[in-house]
């Protein structure tokens, strides 16, 4: 069958709808085929009401109660974290479809924006106009206060005869809040989040000083541990520093990115461009020099202008050919709000995830976090709120990232996978807030070294096929390892290579020529431990080629199950996507599939010249639920 002009156009909304994650709420108009498929994925992409509000009628409210209002407990400035209560008062009558949203910038058009309705395909919403413009940062439903709609919280507002002839009713929620630098307000919705309408707007409010310097993380440059790279945000244009150790310091670069930055089509503008923006102020990095490996400084970061983080322990991570490593590992983590509130993208697991690992940062040397970062997916504001959520580990260790379909994919963007994954990020938010030893922009591998571990870390969206520059570079890079001095090769990307979880036909877990392409250099090089996330689950392989189990291990006098890699036979795999995301379930049964567990976690590891030991650490228990051993004389 020929390809027409309407068939590429077909099949392109056909994958921005499934792939960016909404559901069509006039899908009768669509081919039966394609409803069905939008059904199905519902569950995979975690559609809920408040995902699709932009997309939807903003109606007129009937006339609201003259006494209505919506105060905000703190009118000063706001702190860089803090709860604020938000009070609405003055309601006639309590229904469960009243909402607050939170606005930020105070200014942003929560009205229509009929002209805007070709951008909205996108979202796979084609409802008729007109449709609600600018997405709040998040929303409560009123009625989370228990008290709402049984009119607990009552004013009198007028008396005839000394009694009451007329009562009002209120709420009181409470919103976490950060310092996203842009002022906020909060509205009072009627309708829902199906058919919104304006009720009440409060007084905006300030931050208290939007040019803080926040959310600093860690990096390491090369493989060292003699030089860290601090990166942080501030809404403030001008240099910095970093002040550390004995007296040193350094200054920042400074760097941003705009609208005009992101990826969208002709076809179908994406949210990055349209009504996921938000300013992400300016993004400092600096390099520490002068350190020595695993030794703990303290540093902090600002200028007298902006003021100064608090001060912090950073431990440098060991020198490549040293011989001791200790890190975590995980990917697909994203955040989840620390009230009530409904947010675009939710991974339900990433606070308890990064909470238990808290506790564990006093006694690792760095964090590998590879692939799908923050889910921000198009809506900028959402970076912020992870990195707020990982500053307490990545800001005292070298937290190390790989790209995922959720920071690159885009059609017409370079990437292998032309799905709108990233909402039309197109990898330059990530590239600008995870500064990695790269090769070039647009090019996110890299290797280091920290112990005696040689770490290699690919990007599944950018071209791997053999003879690409990504895929010589792996080779080569490989090949050139000297394993006397960092005897484990731990190969890291984002998309499998096995996985018991295949996901559905046209979004399989597997890509099968990325497997045909890049595993051969895995077992040509010796690799010795594979990990990969995108799939929301814990598995562990056998040493394991081409579906074939090349060695099984043998149980060690403690129960654990060890492969000794003296006698090289193939690499093993483990899926490590547990660490936020809604889990997924295992539909098939593989001989290579050796430990399957569908629960939030990370992984614990712990490598020396001899032995590498890694555990899969439940995050809600702490419980090590899966150990195994890799070992060579």
């Amino acid at each position: 069958m020929p390809i027409t002009p309407f068939r590429v156009l077909t099949i392109i909304i056909f994958f921005f709808f499934i792939n960016n994650n909404i559901l069509l709420s006039h899908s009768s108009t669509l081919p039966e085929k394609l409803t069905r498929s939008a059904f199905q994925l519902r569950n995979h992409t975690a559609i809920s009401e408040f995902r699709v509000l932009n997309r939807r009628h903003l109606i007129e409210c009937p006339d609201p109660s003259p006494y209505l209002q919506v105060n905000i407990s703190s009118n000063r400035g706001l702190s860089d974290d803090e709860y604020v209560t938000v009070n609405v008062t003055g309601v006639l009558l309590p229904s469960r479809s009243h909402w607050l949203g939170m606005i930020s910038p105070s200014h942003s058009n929560v009205t229509t924006c009929i002209e805007n309705a070709a951008k909205y395909a996108q979202t796979g919403d084609f409802s008729s106009l007109p449709l609600l413009c600018h997405y709040p940062v998040k929303a409560q439903y009123v009625s989370n206060d228990p008290g709402y709609l049984n009119c607990s919280k009552k004013e009198c507002k007028r008396r005839v005869g000394g009694k009451c002839a007329l009562k009002t009713c209120g709420a009181t929620l409470t919103f976490h809040v950060i310092n996203i630098r842009t002022d906020i307000e909060f509205v009072l919705f009627g309708g829902g989040f199906q058919t919104p309408c304006i009720l009440k707007r409060s007084e905006p409010v300030s931050f208290a000083n939007p040019n803080k310097p926040l959310y600093g993380h860690m990096s390491s440059i090369d493989s060292t541990g003699t030089s860290m790279r601090l990166t942080w945000v501030s809404g403030d244009q001008n240099p910095q520093q970093v002040q550390y150790g004995n007296g040193q310091t350094a200054t920042s670069s400074v760097s941003t990115f705009s609208q005009a930055d992101m990826c969208t089509s002709s076809l179908l503008e994406s949210p990055a461009v349209d009504f996921g923006w938000h300013d992400p102020g300016y993004i400092h990095s600096a390099v520490l020099r002068g350190l020595h490996p695993s030794t703990t400084y303290s540093y902090k970061y600002g200028s007298d202008s902006v003021g100064w983080s608090d001060e912090i322990t950073l431990k440098t991570p060991p020198a490549g050919g040293s011989d001791e490593l200790k890190f975590l590992a995980y990917g697909d983590m994203g955040k989840a709000p620390l009230d009530s509130s409904a947010e675009h993208y939710i991974q339900p697991g990433s606070v308890s995830v990064a909470e238990a690992m808290a506790d564990e940062v006093p006694n690792i040397d760095s964090i590998f976090h590879i692939g799908d970062i923050s889910y921000a997916t198009g809506f900028l504001v959402e970076w912020d709120f992870f990195l707020h959520l990982i500053s307490p580990l990545a800001s005292r260790v070298s937290y190390m990232t790989a790209i995922g379909n959720h920071e690159r994919d885009y059609m017409e963007s370079g990437s292998v996978y032309v799905t709108p994954d990233s909402g039309g990020e197109c990898g330059v938010p990530y590239e600008t807030y995870f500064p990695m030893p790269t090769p070039g922009q647009d090019k996110p591998w890299y290797s280091i070294e920290q112990g005696p571990v040689h770490f290699i870390v690919m990007s599944t969206e950018h071209n791997w096929s053999v003879n690409s520059e990504q895929y010589q570079w792996m080779n080569k890079d490989m090949a050139a390892v000297d394993r006397t001095r960092t005897p484990w090769l731990i190969f890291a990307g984002h998309r499998p290579m096995y996985s018991s979880s295949p996901g559905l036909p046209i979004l399989p877990s597997v890509d099968s020529n990325f497997v045909d392409a890049v595993e051969p250099l895995l077992l040509a090089n010796k690799v010795d431990l594979v990990l990969f996330g995108h799939v929301h689950n814990y598995e562990r392989t056998c040493a394991v080629y081409q579906q074939k189990c090349k060695a099984i291990p043998k149980k060690d006098g403690n129960g654990i199950d060890t492969y000794d890699n003296t006698n090289y036979s193939a690499p093993v795999h483990a899926v490590i996507g547990m660490a936020g995301f809604t889990l997924d379930p295992f539909t098939q049964h593989n001989s290579w599939s050796l430990s399957r567990i569908a629960k939030f976690g990370y992984i614990r590891a712990h490598a020396t010249k001899n032995e590498l030991k890694v555990e899969f650490v439940n995050a809600n228990s702490t419980n090590v639920d899966d150990s195994f051993r890799i070992i060579k004389s």
